[in-house]
């Protein structure tokens, strides 16, 4: 566990909570929480998954007024409003998230895989970290180093959607590290907090943008949480697309 550090706001990222690999370590993940939530939840799932060979770090969100909630202050990675198709990207707290995860990346072994994991808001600041691996910077213009080899989205939304194939088409090195990472999305049709299509939605604006490997999940009458059944699927494709030793 490790204490925070602030964001470019000044807002003061939470605890970190780590769950160390019981095998070999051939993989880092960070996962990333929802709204409101901590690390110390995600480490407690996490630590029931059967992947003795990935080290998953768990870091807190700042807490910071939300306009979704009034302003109300709660754990968030970036402010969001109403989650409507007109959703206005926070891109300086969405780049103070993402330089947070890839610092939490930047001091793991170099023969390690790298990936990024999250669940709805956390899932969103997921697939932004992803897209800034693709473009090689952040939406600040700054330089994205770490080299991502797998994303999950459980029950979230893509940032910058509407924007992002252009930018990848723009670039031939963006274009090849998009059609490179592998991405799993998954989501429920009944979901009624991040409503179904915004995971559909990210999942087929990835795809036209030029990232080749999205899997699209949906889950019949599932709402805005995760079951078992979800998570053993996200579990044998990071065994899979990992290449994880123990799995065929």
């Amino acid at each position: 566990m490790g204490s925070g550090s602030r964001s470019g706001r000044g807002y003061e990222f939470g605890r970190t909570y780590v769950v160390r690999p019981k095998g070999k370590h051939q993989a880092t993940i960070v996962w990333l929480h929802g709204l409101g939530d901590n690390g110390s939840s995600s480490s407690q799932l996490l630590e029931s998954l059967p992947l003795s060979n990935i080290k998953w770090i768990c870091p807190t969100a700042p807490s910071r007024p939300v306009s979704l909630l009034g302003g109300f202050p709660c754990t968030a990675w970036f402010d969001v409003g109403e989650i409507s198709e007109d959703l206005h990207d926070d891109i300086e707290g969405l780049d103070a998230s993402a330089a947070h995860i890839a610092n939490l990346l930047s001091t793991e072994p170099t023969d390690v895989k790298v990936g990024i994991g999250g669940f709805s808001m956390g899932a969103a600041i997921a697939l932004y970290s992803t897209t800034c691996y693709a473009l090689g910077r952040y939406g600040s213009g700054h330089p994205y180093t770490i080299n991502l080899r797998a994303t999950v989205g459980l029950s979230g939304w893509l940032p910058g959607w509407r924007s992002l194939r252009s930018k990848i088409e723009s670039s031939n090195e963006a274009t090849r590290r998009a059609a490179s990472i592998p991405v799993i999305l998954a989501h429920g049709t009944s979901d009624d907090v991040v409503p179904y299509r915004f995971g559909e939605k990210s999942a087929q604006s990835l795809a036209m943008a030029g990232f080749r490997h999205v899997v699209f999940k949906p889950y019949e009458g599932l709402g805005h949480y995760t079951v078992p059944k979800e998570m053993n699927e996200v579990v044998q494709w990071l065994a899979s697309r990992l290449g994880l030793e123990g799995w065929p």
